[in-house]
């Protein structure tokens, strides 16, 4: 049986054939090199962040849908499709499913625990201005 203390130590990575992989978070994760990463992010990835400031940059998924689910904190989720900006609240706990191609960026104003499931391959960033 594989353990871990949580999704903020550890990322899980699901698997086509039914197995879930893990990986040690963190640095050492996103220190991974880009093909690397996009490996992993064929698959599911489910992780967990903890943020106490708006993010810096905004995210897209080319490939995948993504799930946020808010455990705890407060924040706005700001989604931008075709230049349309939609702001959605969060506060204590909820989720929202990112579609494909939608950027996203997050305004905080409590601390955060957030877990997301992405399919992350080809993920792209973009700062904000």
């Amino acid at each position: 049986m594989k353990s871990f203390a949580d999704f903020t130590e550890n990322y899980a990575s699901l698997e086509p054939n039914g197995a879930i992989k893990t990986f040690d978070g963190g640095d050492e994760f996103w220190s991974l090199s880009g093909a690397d990463l996009d490996k992993i992010g064929e698959n599911w990835l489910i992780t967990e962040f903890h943020f106490e400031e708006d993010w810096k940059s905004w995210e897209m998924h080319p490939h995948g849908e993504e799930i946020v689910y808010l455990l705890s904190g407060e924040m706005d989720l700001i989604l931008e499709k075709d230049g349309d900006l939609q702001t959605i609240e969060l506060r204590g706990k909820g989720s929202v499913i990112i579609p494909r191609g939608t950027w996203h960026t997050a305004k905080v104003f409590a601390p955060c625990n957030m877990l997301i499931i992405t399919h992350g391959k080809g993920t792209e960033i973009r700062e904000k201005v």
